[in-house]
């Protein structure tokens, strides 16, 4: 069996019941759920993913391979039925995905997984004719669903992990222009503001400001380091190091009104000094 982790904006408790029964009879166990349901789902979604992979290092032995499954598919009118899902390894560990440029952008840029095999619903169900019963009928009804990421996003992490011989494409992973503004990825339960960079890219100096939101906010090594009461930036605990806005007893959300997606920082070419 495999752990499996499910990130999705399909999360409200009908989804969520319906997604953990039908993973359940397909592998055996059910998922864990992790809702993107915040104001911009795509970069929860691509931080909450690269922290997923790198949570299976360092383990100091071989560990379990995993599975995470990732469903952030707006309609945009751009294909026939919702954007395509793919998949691609990290090591041993399997990722079934909508094909979301934002979503896959921080695999892409810090993982280096620039290519996926890309799959069309249709063709790969008929596939899969071969070696399940599913018949014609139903075939055509999962290929036509609205609820793509339940019916077909599990049978494929299923048959990828089963080796079938799933039709698929090796393509490219869409790239987000170098110069894409920093973001609030993530606000955790304590209101620091995870943002979807390393350290380097803001040129972070220890004892250095740098302007947040109108405010001059101060550079520190560790959480501890901040005064109580007082904002910070830290090299944080997502990402590499990614960094971190903070006030150490308080909400750094809150204080700053900033919610995920909301862009404060601003790239810097000065040097990195920690």
């Amino acid at each position: 069996m495999y752990p499996i982790t499910y990130v999705t904006d399909c999360s409200d408790g009908n989804a969520r019941a319906r997604l953990s029964t039908r993973i359940g009879a397909l592998f055996g166990q059910a998922p864990t759920i992790i809702a993107a349901d915040g104001p911009d789902p795509e970069s929860f979604a691509a931080l909450t993913l690269l922290d997923c992979l790198r949570s299976t290092e360092s383990l100091g032995e071989a560990g379990h391979p995993t599975i995470t499954l990732l469903n952030i598919a707006p309609r945009d009118g751009q294909w026939p039925n919702g954007v395509p899902f793919c998949y691609f390894r990290y090591g041993r560990h399997l990722v079934a995905s909508t094909l979301n440029a934002r979503a896959l952008s921080l695999v892409r840029r810090e993982l280096k997984i620039k290519q996926v095999y890309v799959t069309d619903i249709h063709e790969v169900l008929e596939a899969a004719t071969a070696w399940t019963d599913l018949s014609t009928a139903e075939v055509e009804r999962i290929a036509d669903t609205q609820f793509r990421s339940l019916w077909y996003l599990p049978l494929l992490a299923k048959w990828v992990t089963e080796d079938q011989p799933v039709p698929s494409t090796l393509d490219d992973v869409p790239s987000l222009g170098d110069d894409d503004p920093i973001v609030v990825s993530v606000v955790d339960n304590f209101g620091n503001c995870k943002f979807d960079c390393r350290p380097e890219d803001l040129g972070f100096t220890i004892g250095a400001t740098l302007p947040v939101a109108g405010q001059e906010v101060t550079c520190y090594r560790h959480l501890t380091d901040v005064p109580r009461g007082s904002a910070g930036l830290i090299p944080g605990s997502s990402g590499f190091d990614f960094v971190e806005l903070v006030i150490r007893g308080a909400s750094a959300a809150d204080h700053f009104n900033l919610h995920p997606g909301d862009t404060p920082l601003h790239r810097s070419t000065t040097p990195y000094a920690v």
